[in-house]
This record gives structure tokens, C-alpha cells and sequence, in this order.
């Protein structure tokens, strides 16, 4: 099948839902899902949306938490846009009829999270913001926005000499191929948790975006850089849920299984200490072999101010009443991505990203409690002012390129999901050593990753595409985990412990083609404005 719109967008999270809202109402946009439109990261997303909608709160001071948690690995002016214009967006989301948790006098009742040196994350539904939001924004989508499930993109149409990207190529669970014909092809597609073993995220997050836009030509930044929420529910050996901050926020604390106050003497700011340290030493207890709990005696009500949490904790047999939520780290989130510029414009001509799968530069070496959200809404509605101005655009169809080779689905039948996620955690996890790093990479060359890169995949089945995608960014995060040779945020090496001031601002690029070392901001301008 062969389909043409003005505005094609990949994935159906927030910053998707947003830029959806906010494109022209007299452009046809489609909205491609691989799954359900429900099934997103943003619909199961606990903690809330930060921002300075408090007159006793500043746009400053926001903006310093989020240049702390990140280790000052940020693009300035990027972190600047996203506090202030995120306080404007989340006023507009408000006053536009998101509800949103309330005290008894009526007002916003903001939350406090990890690293926030003030009250300023708003909830909704108390733990449930994400599907809240979610929900709001399908129930007020345009006319003009057409949603289709079932969807799996797979690659960029690419015009013959490959200079511009004019489509999206998908797959549906019968391994029926459709082209998707555009001028403007946004990524919105979330991260690479699941090339991880335990992980907050969806499943179905398997950096499907990140491997479309890298194989197309595009670059990638900072992909060492990947969050470990310090608290997932861990039961049986296995992640059962999220345990969001929030409830830090609240006042439960860290202890280990002899009732000892784990993040004490640790950090100033104790159990609410930025993401990377608390799941440090989390992890560093499970590894002496000690469990660690989540002490919740300390919050009144928490079955109210929680139900979504309290939930899962039923759900998985762990009783609300015992007060002790049993607790361990997991790839929660990726602060990098395709590289992109203020609009979202990737350095694929045609090719945008927005939210997680994008590397803003809002982020830094680690992401501040509570700012995802804020980025996909943020982004979302700046990426559609960008689009706007360039359109319409005449649809005419060039011609295309067609690769020399095509993969079969013989050639990768012996890789395993499960393997890879165990290899990756070894060698790309929470603490990595060179060693490990550098045999971990050779085995994606020795099992073939060269050839996942170059040729094409229209023959292989959807189930193959993902384990391609998966090793792909596997391979990426743990190259550019191999070349930074110090410890930042959430990029810890067991060889050099320490930050290194001449790593500062130093991103990580890759292409297809080299992986180079860039020296910052002031030399991220290689992106220009394609229309």
C-alpha cells in the first residue's frame, strides 16, 4: 500500500500528541503506531511534568537543578527554552482543560522529586500524570490527524542519491509492506530500554527510531548516557513495575535488608540525590548481596496518593500494608539520541526527532526527575511551528534508493533477545569496564553488525527487524561508552571514577560512516534548516 500525507509522525507518545495538536488543521497528518496508541512510555508514565507554574518558584532555579543532575553536559540556551517555554506550554495544557491534581484550596498541588530544589512537578490522577495527560490530548485530537495501529517502521524512503529523506517504509504483523509518502517524517518513537534486561519502559522500546534514523545516514549523540531509575519493583528476580521518585518525594527512604538508612552520608540531598547516585548504591548493595527496600511508613495515605503504584504492588503480591517495597535499578531512560537543533531538524533533510529518541541537549549526562514529559511538550509544539512555516509542500514522489542487498531472515536467525539484553547490561550497564566494553563490541562485529547497517531489510520478518534495531543500539551506546574515558551523571567507569574536566561539553558522534569526538555546543551547528 502506498499512502501520501503532509506530516507523517512515527510513534504516539506525548511529544507525538503534541506536535500532532499543534500542526496547520489543513495539513493531513498520520500518526503511525507499531502497537496500540495507548502503548506508549508517556501513557505509563508515573511522575509528573516539571514545571515553574508556582510564583515562589523560579525559571532560574529550574534551570540550575536540571544543568546539576546533568553534570553540566547540556546546550545551555536548550535547558533555558525548555524551563521557560515549558512553563508557558504546561499553562496552555491547563487552561486548555488537563486536569490536574488540586489542594484543598483549589491550587496546583506540586510535587517534589529527586534533585528539585523546589515543589514544581505537576501530577495528575496522582501517579498516572503520563496516561492523564495522554488521554487529554486524544480526546482534543484535530480532525485532520488520521491514526493508524499496527504499524512498525522500519526505513526511511530515501530519494535515489540518499541526500533527502521523502517516506517511511512499515511492516504490519503480517509482514504486509506500505510506503508512506512525505515531505516531513518525524521520529517520535522513545528509547532503548529494552535492549536492557530490566527495564521501566515498554517492551516494545527497541530503539526502533534511533536505528532508522543512524542506518538513514543521520547522527547520534551521547548514546553512553543511559538512566537507571534507582527504583523498579523487583519480585522474584524480575522488574514488576516503576516505583516513581514521587514517593522519595513523599518521604519514604532507601534502606537495605538490616533496616540501615542506605543514602546516608552519601549525598546532601539523601534519598531524593540525583538518579545516577541513588541507583549507585543501590546497585552496589545488591551486589554484597543485600536486598533493598523502599520504607514507605512514612507517607499517610499512600494508597490515595498512589493507587496506580499500589496497584502494581498488588498485582505482584507485595502488600501495601508491610510498608517495605522491595526495590532494584533499570535502563529507565536515554539522554541521547539523533542529533537534532533547536526545531527539530535532524542532519537528514526531511528527517525530524522529538522527545526521548531526540538528543535535544536538554538532558545533559542525566536527566532531571520529571523533565521527559516537559520535553516531549516543549519540542512537540516547537517542532510544529517549524513544520508550519514550511508548509504545504508540492507532493511530488522522486525517485528512490533501493540498496544492493537485501538481509534474509537466515542470516540472523541465531540471535537472541535475551542474550543481547544480558550482554549489554555486562558490558553498557550501570558500571562499565573498557575491558568488558571492548569485548562486547567485537562480538556485534564478529556476529555481523556491519551487514545490519548496510543493507536493506524489507525481507526480513518484524520480530528480525527488532533484534537488528536492538543490536544496532547496543553497539552504539557501547562504542561511545568504550571512547569516554571518564565517569559523568549516568556514564560510570570502574577504571576512572572521576569527572574529567577536559570531557566536559565533549559529545560523542556516530554516522554510519566515523564516530568522532565534537567539542560542544558551539559546534553543534553542522544541522542546517531543511524545508
Amino acid at each position: 500500500m502506498d499512502k501520501q500525507a503532509d506530516v507523517i509522525i512515527v510513534g504516539s507518545g506525548l511529544a507525538a500528541l503534541q506536535l500532532a495538536h499543534h500542526l496547520h488543521s489543513t495539513s493531513h497528518v498520520i500518526i503511525l503506531t507499531k502497537t496500540k496508541i495507548r502503548q506508549s512510555n508517556s501513557y505509563i508514565a508515573q511522575g509528573g511534568i516539571a514545571a515553574v507554574i508556582d510564583k515562589n518558584d523560579s525559571i532560574h532555579s529550574h534551570i540550575e537543578d536540571t544543568l546539576k543532575a546533568g553534570r553540566y553536559h547540556h546546550f545551555t540556551e536548550e535547558v533555558k527554552r525548555l524551563a521557560s517555554e515549558g512553563a508557558t506550554a504546561v499553562r496552555e495544557l491547563i487552561e486548555g482543560g488537563l486536569g490536574i491534581d488540586r489542594d484543598e484550596n483549589g491550587q496546583p498541588s506540586l510535587g517534589l522529586e529527586g534533585a528539585h530544589s523546589a515543589k514544581r512537578i505537576v501530577h495528575s490522577g496522582g501517579d498516572a500524570t503520563g496516561r492523564h495527560t495522554v488521554e487529554y490530548l486524544l480526546a482534543t485530537l484535530p480532525a485532520n490527524v488520521e491514526m493508524i495501529e499496527g504499524e512498525m517502521a522500519y526505513e526511511c524512503l530515501m530519494s535515489e542519491d540518499r541526500s533527502r529523506c521523502i517516506g517511511i517504509k512499515t511492516k504490519n504483523k503480517d509482514g504486509e509492506r506500505s510506503r508512506y509518502w512525505s515531505p516531513h517524517v518525524v521520529l517520535a518513537t522513545g528509547g532503548v530500554g529494552a535492549v536492557y534486561p530490566a527495564t521501566s519502559n515498554q517492551p516494545t522500546m527497541t530503539g526502533d527510531g534511533i536505528a532508522i534514523a543512524f542506518r538513514a545516514g543521520a547522527e547520534v549523540i551521547d548514546m553512553e548516557f543511559v538512566q537507571f531509575h534507582p527504583t523498579l519493583l523487583f519480585k522474584n528476580g524480575a522488574v514488576r513495575g516503576l516505583i516513581s521518585e514521587a514517593v522519595r518525594g513523599a518521604g519514604a527512604t532507601l534502606i537495605d535488608e538490616d533496616g540501615l538508612l542506605l543514602m546516608e552520608g552519601v549525598h546532601p540531598l539523601k534519598d531524593l540525590a540525583p538518579r545516577h547516585i541513588t541507583a549507585y548504591e543501590i546497585y552496589k548493595a545488591r551486589a554484597k548481596g543485600k536486598d533493598v527496600f523502599l520504607d514507605i511508613s512514612g507517607i499517610q495515605q499512600f494508597e490515595k496518593h498512589f493507587p496506580t503504584i499500589t496497584a502494581i504492588c498488588e498485582r505482584n503480591g507485595v502488600p501495601i500494608r508491610e510498608k517495605l517495597l522491595p526495590v532494584a535499578p533499570g535502563s529507565h531512560f536515554l539522554m541521547g539520541g539523533v542529533s537534532v537543533d533547536s526545531n527539530g531538524c535532524t542532519t537528514v533533510p526531511g528527517l525530524y526527532a522529538v522527545g526521548e529518541v531526540a538528543h535535544s541537549g536538554v538532558h545533559g549526562a542525566n536527566r532531571l526527575a520529571s523533565n521527559s514529559l516537559l520535553e516531549g511538550i516543549v519540542y512537540g509544539k516547537r517542532l510544529a511551528e517549524f513544520i508550519n512555516g514550511h508548509l504545504p509542500v508540492d507532493h511530488q514522489r522522486a525517485n528512490i534508493f533501493h540498496y544492493g542487498k537485501q538481509l534474509k531472515n537466515e542470516s540472523v536467525i541465531g540471535l537472541s533477545k535475551k542474550e543481547l539484553q544480558v550482554r549489554t547490561m555486562r558490558a553498557a550497564g550501570i558500571i562499565r569496564a573498557p575491558e568488558s566494553l571492548e569485548s562486547h563490541i567485537n562480538y556485534l562485529k564478529g556476529q555481523g553488525i556491519q551487514q545490519w547497517i548496510e543493507n536493506g531489510l524489507d525481507e526480513l520478518d518484524r520480530d528480525n527487524i527488532e533484534q537488528v534495531y536492538m543490536h544496532i543500539n547496543s553497539y552504539l551506546i557501547s562504542r561511545a561508552a568504550f571512547l569516554r574515558r571518564e565517569s559523568r551523571g549516568a556514564h560510570i567507569r570502574t577504571d576512572i571514577a572521576t569527572e574529567e574536566a577536559g570531557w566536559q561539553g565533549k559529545q560523542i558522534v556516530q554516522t554510519k560512516n566515523q564516530i568522532q569526538i565534537r567539542g560542544g555546543q558551539h559546534e553543534r551547528n553542522s544541522i542546517r534548516i531543511h524545508a
